[in-house]
């Protein structure tokens, strides 16, 4: 990381944690997990930098080395993304070797994606590094701290879940 990137982040750092210490330390949840999200994904996307990964070709990689062969579509579904976004990633990680697109034997429509040997041995390398960001954001907490987060969180994610405007808003796009 060059010393400008170094400083930027340090920088970031620094306001983060004078405004969740000092500034509103009662801010509303949402922000806190939002920033802390941030910060998470800021340590991963410097290691990550180190073997010439972005960060958003981490969230294809993670889905691919789980369900290898999806369509560039339940790519984009799966990644939460817009589907010109998931092309233009795609694009620069086939030109890297990580992934092939093909269409199957039946179906000219679909595009499906395919790891490449060298994109399947990226987890080896890769995932090691979220664990070490992981461990790195779980120092000084014990085991009982941590599953209290982990209960917390995923009450809050039920809950989000049951959200009525959720439902109704997918009703009036026709999603349903």
């Amino acid at each position: 990381m060059s010393k400008l990137t170094a400083a930027r982040e340090a920088e970031i750092s620094a306001r983060l944690l004078k405004h969740w210490h000092e500034a509103v330390p009662n801010d509303r949840m949402a922000h806190l997990v939002k920033d802390t999200a941030r910060s998470f994904l800021r340590s991963l996307q410097a290691r990550l930098s180190m073997h010439d990964v972005s960060l958003g070709h981490w969230s294809f990689l993670r889905i691919l080395w789980e369900r290898d062969g999806l369509t560039q579509r339940e790519l984009s579904q799966e990644a939460g993304v817009m589907e010109p976004t998931t092309l233009i990633a795609l694009r620069a990680m086939e030109a890297q070797g990580y992934i092939t697109r093909k269409h199957m034997a039946g179906n000219r429509k679909n595009l499906y994606v395919f790891l490449t040997p060298a994109g399947r041995a990226l987890k080896k390398k890769l995932v090691p590094l979220a664990e070490e960001v992981n461990g790195l954001a779980m120092r000084g907490l014990d085991e009982s701290a941590v599953a209290g987060v982990r209960r917390s969180l995923l009450v809050m994610l039920d809950n989000l879940a049951q959200d009525g405007m959720l439902s109704d808003a997918q009703t009036d796009s026709g999603a349903l």
